[in-house]
C-alpha cells in the first residue's frame, strides 16, 4: 500500500523555492510600512508575528521579499515560503515545510548531522499524516530554536491549510524572543469581502485568536505622489501631471494595476519622453489587460456565471441597484445566479460594494480598478455590447419618458454619483446602434456632441457625431452630419480624419452645404494636408487642375488654392492669384477673411509691412460666426508672435476679447516664450513634442522648434537643443529654415564651434536671398554680425550691419531695431561714445518691449559701456525669472569680474550644481563642459568631485538617473 510519504516529502522539500515570478525589487510608496516593520523587528518586546494584509495587487509578495531582505540584514536566518491554492487541501503541509526548511538550513550550514533527513521521515512525516498538531508544533519549535535567530516569511498565507495556521499561531503565542514570523495574506478592504468570506477581519489569514500579540500591517493604495515616483522610476523620466492623473484614474492606486498599465503602454510606445519628461501620447487608447494578467486570471478562475456577470456589469454598473436586474435580463441568467456571481466577484477582490444609506442594501457595485472594467468590457463582442448597452438606454429612456413602473425592472434606473453623467448615456447610445430607435438615437447623440463642444478633454464629441452619422440615412441630413464630423475632428485635433471627411463632401457637395461652408471645408482640407506635411499633395493642390475636378464655386476653390501656394512658400504665386481673383472673393464678408490674411502674410514675408498693418487696423465684421472671428484672430496673433511683438499680440487679444489661453497650444507656447514664462512654456513644449503636435504653418513653421531650443540652450542643454533642431530639419520639404539656422548657430557658438556657426548663418542668408525672403533674416544678419565682431572681423560684420539697418527702416520692427543696436554697438569700438549711445537706446527699447530674456541680454551687453555694472544685477534677476541657468552662470562670472557681489551664495551654489549635473546628463565630456562654462578642464573636474561628495552620488550614471527622475540632491537640500 502507498503511504504517500514520497509525495509529502517532495512537497516539503520544495518549501524553499524562490519567490514567485513578477515580484518587483523596487518598492514604491512602501517606505512607511517598511519602517513600521523594522520597528517591530528591532523591538525586543515586539510581536513575534507580523501579519501583512493587502488587496489583490497591493504588492504583498514584493513586501515579503523586502521583509526577508531586512531580516537577513539583521543576521537572522530567513526561511521564505510561498503558498499556492492547492495547499489549503493538504493539512499541516505548511508546518511541515517550515520544519523541513529549518532542518535543511542546519544541514547546509553544518549545524546538524546528516541524519536530519531520517529524523524527518521517522518523526515528522508520520505526525503530519495522522494530523498530530501537537507533535508538529513541538517539531517546529525545536527546528526553529536550533537555527535561531530565525525568521519565517510566508507569502500568500490565505492559500495555506487551516491546521498549519493554527500551529503557527500557537507558536507565535509563545513569544519566542529569537523567532519571528512574517505572514502575508490577501484582504480586500473597503467592500463586502470579509462578510462574504465569513471570516473576522482579525482572522483574515486564518490565525487563531490566541495569536493576539500579532502586529498587523496593511498595505495601502498608492497616492498620487507615490504613483508619480513609480512612473519616474519605470521610465527614468519625470512624468507629466496629466499622465500621473490618468494612471491614478485608471488604477485607483493599486500597484499591480499601475504596473500592468505602464507595461502595456510601454509595449505600444504610448508614453513618449521629451526633454526628460514622460507624456501620454495623443489619442493613446486605454490598453486591454492580457489574459495572463493576474486580475484577468482571477476572473477566469471564477468561471461562469461570474465572467458573464462581470462583462455585463462593465457596461451596466453605473445604473446602481438596477444593474443586477438588467444583467439578468440582458444575459439570460437568473436573479439568483447574478446575485451569487456578484458576491463571488466581491470576495475575489474584483468588485467593490457601494453601501446604501437607506438600509435597503447596497447602492450598487463598482470595479476595483477602471482598467479591469475596461479590459472586461473590451472582451465583449460587438453584438453583446450592443445588446447590453441597448438595455441600459431603454431603461434610462423609460424613466425619462415617465413610463409605467411595470415597464421598468424592479426600480427606476438612475445613474450612480460615481458614474460620468455627461458621457454615460451617449456612449451607451453609440454602442447600442441600430438596436434602439435610430432617429431618436441620432438626435440625442448630436445634441450631446454639441453640448460638449469643443470637448478639450476628448470625452466623446467626435465619437458621438460619428455614431450619429452611422445612424442617419436621409442624404441631406447625412451630409450635414458629416460636416459636423469634419468640424469636430478639426477641433479635437484629428486633422487627417477631418481632412479626409472634408474631401468626401468637396467631391460631391449637395445643396444643403452653403458656399461659405464649402469655402471653409476647402481651406480646412488644405490646412489638414499641411499639418501632416504631405508636401507632394500640397504642391498638387496649388495647381488649378486639382481644383477644377471638384464641383466647387470659384469663391471656395480660389482662396484654397492660393493658400496651398502660400503653405508651400510659393508666396509670389499666391499673391498674384489672389490679386487676379480679388473680385471673386472680396465681396463675401466670411470668405474674404482667409485671402486677406494670406495677402498680409505674403507681403510680410517679402518685407512689406503696410498691408499687414492695415489689416490689423480694420475691425472684423461683428456679424460673422464666432468660430470664424476666432480663427482669423489667432491667424493674425501668430504673425505678431512670429515678429516677437508681445505688446502687439496682447493688444490684439484684448481688442478681440480673447484670453491668452484661447490661443492654440503652439501659439500659446510662443506667447509664453516672449513673456519669459519659460517653465510654463517648456512644460507645454515637452507635451507637444512628445505627442507630435508641434506644427506651425509657414512662415512660422520652424519657430516652435527654434524657441524651444533657445530655452534648452539657456538652461544648459545644448545637446538637447541640437537634437531638437536636427529632428526638425527637412520636415518641411523645400521650405526655408531660417529660424533653425539661427538656433543651430547659437548652439554651435556655445560649444565653441564659431566657424561652423558662421557657415550655417551664411547658408541661411543665401537661401533667403535666393527666394526673395526677408522675414526672419534680421535674426540671421544680427547673429552673423555679432559672431564676426567677436572674432575681430569688423569689416565683414559691417555688411551685416548695413542689411540690419536697411531692414529696420523698411519694416519698422522693434525687434529688428533692437538687433541692429546691439550688433552695431558690438562692432563699434568698446567703450566709445557711439557704442554707449547705441546701447542706451537699446536698453530703453528693450524695456519698452517687456520681454524678460530679451531685456536681460540687452542689459548684459550694456553693462560697463552704456551704464553702471549694476545693470548686471537686473539682468541676473531677469535670467532667474526665466530659469536660464547657463546665462545666470555667465552673468555671475561677469559680476565677479566687475567687482560686484553675487547675491544668494547658497542659491548660486545650488544652481552651479544643478547646471553641472544637467551638462553631465547631456552627455558632454569634461572638455565640452569646460567650453560651455568657459572654464578649464581641471576646474570642471574639481566641481564634479565636489558634486559627488555633496550628493553622495558615485558616478556620472547615477547623476543622470538622479536628474532624470528629479531626485538630485543639491546644496539647497542640505
Amino acid at each position: 500500500m502507498e503511504t504517500g510519504r514520497p509525495a509529502e516529502t517532495g512537497a516539503a522539500r520544495g518549501a524553499t523555492a524562490t519567490w514567485g515570478d513578477g515580484v518587483s525589487a523596487c518598492l514604491v510608496g512602501r517606505e512607511r510600512v517598511l519602517a513600521e516593520l523594522a520597528r517591530c523587528l528591532d523591538d525586543p518586546d515586539g510581536p513575534g508575528l507580523v501579519l501583512v494584509h493587502g488587496e489583490r495587487g497591493a504588492g504583498r509578495s514584493a513586501f515579503a521579499q523586502a521583509a526577508a531582505t531586512q531580516l537577513a540584514a539583521r543576521d537572522q536566518v530567513v526561511l521564505p515560503l510561498v503558498c499556492v491554492p492547492a495547499d489549503r487541501d493538504r493539512p499541516l503541509l505548511l508546518a511541515l515545510r517550515v520544519v523541513t526548511a529549518a532542518r535543511e538550513h542546519r544541514s547546509a550550514t553544518g549545524r546538524q548531522p546528516a541524519a536530519g533527513r531520517a529524523d524527518l521521515d521517522a518523526e515528522v512525516l508520520p505526525a503530519t499524516e495522522r494530523g498530530d498538531r501537537a507533535a508538529l508544533t513541538d517539531a517546529l519549535l525545536s527546528a526553529l530554536t536550533q537555527v535561531a535567530p530565525v525568521a519565517v516569511v510566508v507569502d500568500d498565507a490565505h492559500y495555506a491549510d487551516a491546521a498549519s495556521l493554527d500551529v503557527l499561531g500557537a507558536l507565535a503565542a509563545r513569544r519566542l524572543p529569537e523567532v519571528r514570523l512574517v505572514i502575508t495574506s490577501v484582504r480586500h478592504t473597503g467592500g463586502a469581502a470579509d462578510a462574504a468570506s465569513g471570516r473576522r477581519p482579525d482572522r483574515a489569514a486564518g490565525l487563531p485568536a490566541e495569536a493576539g500579540t500579532a502586529r498587523t500591517i496593511t498595505l495601502p493604495r498608492l497616492t498620487r505622489p507615490e504613483l508619480a515616483d513609480m512612473v519616474a522610476r519605470r521610465l527614468q523620466a519625470a512624468p507629466d501631471p496629466a499622465l500621473v492623473e490618468r494612471v491614478l484614474g485608471l488604477t485607483r492606486g493599486i500597484p499591480a494595476v499601475a504596473d500592468a498599465l505602464l507595461t502595456e503602454w510601454s509595449r505600444r510606445d504610448a508614453v513618449p519622453v521629451a526633454d526628460g519628461h514622460a507624456f501620454l501620447a495623443a489619442g493613446a487608447p486605454v490598453p486591454v489587460l492580457p489574459d495572463a494578467d493576474r486580475f484577468m486570471r482571477a476572473l477566469h478562475e471564477l468561471g461562469e456565471p461570474c465572467r458573464t456577470t462581470a462583462a455585463a456589469l462593465s457596461i451596466l454598473w453605473p445604473l446602481g441597484r438596477t444593474a443586477a436586474a438588467l444583467v439578468a435580463g440582458s444575459t439570460g441568467l437568473s436573479d439568483g445566479e447574478v446575485g451569487d456571481a456578484v458576491r463571488r466577484l466581491i470576495a475575489a477582490g474584483l468588485l467593490d460594494e457601494l453601501p446604501g444609506g437607506d438600509g435597503g442594501g447596497p447602492r450598487g457595485w463598482v470595479f476595483r480598478s477602471p482598467l479591469m472594467e475596461h479590459a472586461t468590457r473590451e472582451r465583449l463582442g460587438p453584438l453583446e455590447r450592443a445588446r447590453i448597452s441597448a438595455a441600459a438606454v431603454e431603461a434610462l429612456w423609460a424613466v425619462r419618458d415617465g413610463a409605467a413602473a411595470a415597464t421598468v425592472p424592479r426600480r427606476p434606473a438612475e445613474l450612480l454619483a460615481e458614474a460620468d453623467a455627461v458621457t454615460y448615456l451617449p456612449d451607451r447610445i453609440a454602442d447600442a446602434g441600430e438596436l434602439i430607435d435610430r432617429e431618436r438615437a441620432a438626435a440625442e447623440l448630436t445634441a450631446a456632441g454639441k453640448a460638449l463642444h469643443p470637448d478639450p478633454g476628448g470625452r466623446g464629441m467626435l465619437r458621438w457625431f460619428r455614431a450619429a452619422l452611422r445612424l442617419t440615412e436621409e442624404p441631406a441630413a447625412r451630409e450635414l452630419a458629416l460636416l459636423r464630423c469634419v468640424k469636430a475632428g478639426w477641433v479635437v485635433g484629428d486633422h487627417p480624419a477631418a481632412g479626409r471627411a472634408a474631401e468626401m463632401i468637396l467631391r460631391d457637395p449637395s445643396d444643403v452645404v452653403s458656399g461659405p461652408d464649402l469655402h471653409e471645408l476647402a481651406i480646412l482640407h488644405v490646412v489638414a494636408v499641411t499639418s501632416v506635411k504631405d508636401w507632394p499633395q500640397l504642391s498638387r493642390m496649388g495647381a488649378a487642375e486639382w481644383w477644377d475636378r471638384l464641383p466647387l464655386p470659384p469663391e471656395a476653390a480660389l482662396p484654397a488654392r492660393a493658400l496651398a501656394l502660400c503653405m508651400t512658400e510659393r508666396w509670389q504665386e499666391g499673391l498674384d492669384l489672389l490679386s487676379r481673383t480679388e473680385p471673386v472673393w472680396r465681396p463675401h464678408p466670411r470668405i474674404r477673411l482667409v485671402p486677406e490674411l494670406a495677402q498680409a502674410v505674403g507681403h510680410l514675408v517679402q518685407g512689406r509691412t503696410d498691408v499687414f498693418a492695415r489689416a490689423l487696423e480694420t475691425p472684423p465684421d461683428p456679424g460673422l460666426p464666432p468660430e470664424a472671428l476666432y480663427s482669423i484672430a489667432i491667424g493674425y496673433a501668430l504673425q505678431l508672435l512670429g515678429n516677437a511683438d508681445l505688446c502687439g499680440t496682447m493688444d490684439l487679444l484684448k481688442d478681440r476679447g480673447m484670453p491668452p489661453e484661447a490661443l492654440p497650444p503652439t501659439s500659446h507656447f510662443l506667447l509664453l516664450h516672449l513673456q519669459g514664462r519659460w517653465d510654463d512654456a517648456l512644460a507645454l513644449a515637452r507635451g507637444l513634442v512628445a505627442k507630435g503636435q508641434t506644427f506651425l504653418a509657414a512662415p512660422q513653421h520652424h519657430l516652435f522648434a527654434a524657441g524651444t531650443a533657445a530655452i534648452l540652450l539657456a538652461r544648459g542643454k545644448p545637446a538637447g537643443a541640437a537634437r531638437l533642431i536636427a529632428g526638425e530639419r527637412g520636415t518641411h520639404e523645400g521650405h526655408t529654415e531660417i529660424f533653425l539656422d539661427v538656433a543651430e548657430a547659437a548652439v554651435l557658438r556655445t560649444m565653441g564651434c564659431s566657424d561652423a556657426a558662421d557657415r550655417v548663418l551664411r547658408h541661411g542668408l543665401r537661401e533667403a536671398d535666393a527666394r526673395g525672403y526677408v522675414y526672419g533674416t534680421d535674426e540671421l544678419a544680427a547673429a552673423l554680425a555679432t559672431l564676426r565682431a567677436e572674432d575681430g572681423r569688423t569689416e565683414a560684420a559691417a555688411g551685416c550691419l548695413w542689411r540690419l539697418q536697411e531692414l529696420a527702416g523698411r519694416t519698422g520692427s522693434g525687434r529688428t531695431r533692437l538687433l541692429y543696436l546691439l550688433a552695431a554697438a558690438r562692432v563699434r569700438e568698446r567703450g566709445s561714445g557711439a557704442a554707449r549711445e547705441l546701447l542706451h537706446e537699446a536698453v530703453d527699447l528693450a524695456r519698452s518691449r517687456c520681454q524678460p530674456f530679451e531685456t536681460a541680454v540687452t542689459l548684459t551687453a550694456a553693462a560697463g559701456d552704456a551704464g553702471p555694472p549694476e545693470l548686471l544685477h537686473e539682468a541676473y534677476e531677469l535670467y532667474g525669472e526665466t530659469g536660464s541657468l547657463l546665462s545666470r552662470f555667465h552673468t555671475r562670472a561677469a559680476m565677479r569680474e566687475a567687482g560686484l557681489t553675487v547675491p544668494g551664495r547658497r542659491q548660486a551654489t545650488a544652481e552651479n550644481e544643478q547646471l553641472l549635473a544637467t551638462l553631465v546628463t547631456e552627455g558632454l565630456t569634461n572638455r565640452q563642459i569646460a567650453t560651455v562654462l568657459r572654464l578649464s578642464e581641471d576646474a570642471v573636474a574639481n566641481r564634479l568631485s565636489r558634486l559627488f561628495a555633496r550628493t553622495g552620488l558615485r558616478s556620472r550614471t547615477e547623476v543622470v538617473s538622479a536628474v532624470l527622475t528629479g531626485n538630485l540632491l543639491t546644496a539647497a537640500d542640505h
